[in-house]
């Protein structure tokens, strides 16, 4: 391995498919002191080249939270094939992140700002028993689910909304619109105890997924009104400062979306990463 050594005038932009279980992680941006996933790979990194780049992610995803299909890029001095990259970065790499595909991409790709859109799921345990097979990834609810009711309430979601009332701490002089194509409830088919929370948009504020989805728990229970989401939007719920955040562990990463260049990323959809 060569010696440690900055990243000053790369040749070439590396864009990786990276797959992780994000339990032991303080979430994905780099932080002093603590696991992140960006830290790994930027580790992973530097003991295959030596050099110290700077990994972009296309979500930062929160403390404990997983992903099957995130985007990360960097910049690279080194002539090593992608296929060589990607099975020297697994090499390194502890066993709860995985690289899936490293491609080669042009210098003005850039894995957040070129994304036009993020689809996220909330997986949930609704039976009685938790699962000590799904307690990593699932979040567990004991009190019956109002499936229905929920997915009513979850379409006061899409669209071009301003969603600062139920995220965390947004900047004030930055905007909280946010585009938003996709907001499902229902239960999965081959596990009629699991209920899953598809959403995607052009981008999400922080907390926002965790913070709309509890409302619609609450109201799942039947403790909140079909209107209570629209209500959390405008500022009129004021439960909802009452209403914990849902945990982490059962938010999941499924896709990124680039139109101009998912050609490069060499997997059609996240389902090539399972």
């Amino acid at each position: 391995m060569t010696s440690q050594r900055t990243v000053e005038a790369a040749q070439r932009r590396i864009a990786l498919v990276v797959a992780y279980e994000g339990t032991q992680y303080a979430g994905f941006q780099l932080q002093a002191d603590v696991p992140t996933i960006q830290g790994e790979l930027e580790m992973a990194f530097s003991r295959l080249t030596g050099e110290n780049a700077r990994v972009r992610g296309a979500s930062r995803t929160d403390s404990g939270a997983h992903a099957i299909f995130q985007v990360v890029d960097l910049p690279t001095g080194s002539t090593h094939e992608t296929r060589v990259i990607m099975a020297a970065m697994n090499h390194y790499l502890p066993d709860d992140i995985r690289v899936i595909t490293a491609s080669e991409v042009p210098e003005e790709f850039h894995a957040r700002r070129s994304a036009t859109r993020r689809d996220y799921r909330y997986s949930i345990v609704n039976r009685p028993v938790p699962s000590p097979l799904l307690r990593r990834t699932h979040h567990e609810e004991s009190a019956p689910l109002n499936i229905d009711a929920m997915r009513r309430a979850a379409q006061s979601l899409l669209g071009i909304r301003d969603f600062r009332q139920i995220a965390t701490a947004h900047p004030a002089d930055q905007s909280a619109v946010r585009q938003v194509f996709r907001w499902d409830v229902k239960r999965q088919s081959d596990d009629r105890n699991v209920i899953v929370i598809d959403c995607a948009a052009n981008g999400f504020l922080r907390h926002q997924i965790r913070r709309a989805n509890a409302v619609l728990v609450e109201i799942g229970k039947g403790r909140l009104p079909i209107h209570a989401v629209p209500d959390a939007l405008a500022g009129r719920t004021q439960q909802l400062h009452n209403i914990p955040t849902l945990p982490a562990k059962g938010l999941c990463l499924q896709h990124v979306h680039y139109p101009e260049f998912n050609h490069l990323l060499k997997v059609a959809s996240y389902h090539e990463t399972i």
